[in-house]
């Protein structure tokens, strides 16, 4: 017998119509905030991004692949990392499907990572996808959009991760209880500190008359409406129901067997 408050179905159509009002003015709010984001300052990027691409070295304005906007994941696998990160992953596992339909929108969406190429190509190659992935190794890119740091900002300096300052951390302690960003660093064959140096986010560009401009970007919890797989948990009957990390990249589900409950990504406690 459920312990959840049950009810006839007329009750339960007379609250849903009071959720529904609540749903359309979250919509309605929703769409005011697309006008705000859309009506943001472009701002000019003059300086110079390579990156390596399964068609050779490119620029950034070569990332659009003839389109007029961009949209760019910034993926969490650095160049030490053994496999691209899980959470990650299970956002960029949506992107095959979307991608073609942006692409007719005169919209390329791309991954970006500071891995080396070949990396990720075996890494794409493993999850079978196909949308492009560029390296961003050879440049400044994934630190100056604030989704990558140095070993110094990271222990000395702090960083400026998702439009606030983090103290440095210092000498990352041992945890004898794994919790989200423990379990992913040991995911991506890493220890903590090397896989924290990387963080998730997006950047939108648009390219105009040879000019390429950064439009927007979000990061932490402002990705949340990327993870396909979350919306829809929020629709199931208990929802994200999470204590700690419990997805895994889709090849390495056992058969069936459900996980133990946790966190989603290690950066989305906050927005």
């Amino acid at each position: 017998m459920t312990n959840h408050k049950t009810g006839t179905r007329e009750e339960w159509l007379a609250a849903r119509l009071e959720l529904l009002k609540a749903e359309k003015e979250l919509t309605r709010r929703g769409d005011e905030l697309v006008q705000r984001r859309q009506e943001l300052p472009w701002v000019r990027i003059d300086k110079e991004y390579r990156f390596d691409t399964n068609e050779g070295k490119a620029a950034l304005a070569d990332l659009f692949r003839g389109r007029s906007q961009l949209l760019i994941y910034h993926f969490m696998f650095g160049p030490e990392y053994t496999a691209g990160c899980p959470a990650c992953s299970a956002i960029a596992d949506g992107f095959n499907g979307f991608a073609v339909h942006l692409a007719n929108h005169d919209v390329t969406l791309s991954a970006v990572s500071r891995a080396p190429l070949a990396k990720l190509q075996g890494y794409k190659r493993r999850m079978g996808w196909t949308f492009p992935w560029a390296s961003s190794l050879a440049s400044d890119f994934n630190y100056d959009f604030n989704a990558s740091y140095t070993k110094e900002q990271q222990r000395e300096e702090g960083i400026e991760y998702n439009y606030q300052h983090e103290e440095p951390l210092g000498e990352i302690p041992s945890r004898s209880t794994p919790d989200g960003p423990t379990t992913f660093a040991a995911m991506t064959g890493t220890d903590l500190a090397t896989y924290t140096r990387e963080r998730p986010g997006m950047s939108a560009f648009a390219l105009e008359e040879g000019i390429v401009y950064h439009t927007y970007s979000a990061y932490a919890r402002g990705l949340d409406g990327l993870w396909g797989m979350y919306q829809w948990l929020d629709r199931a009957p208990r929802g994200r129901n999470e204590t700690g990390a419990w997805f895994r990249r889709h090849d390495e589900y056992n058969s069936g067997r459900p996980k133990s409950r946790a966190t989603h990504c290690c950066y989305n406690d906050r927005y």
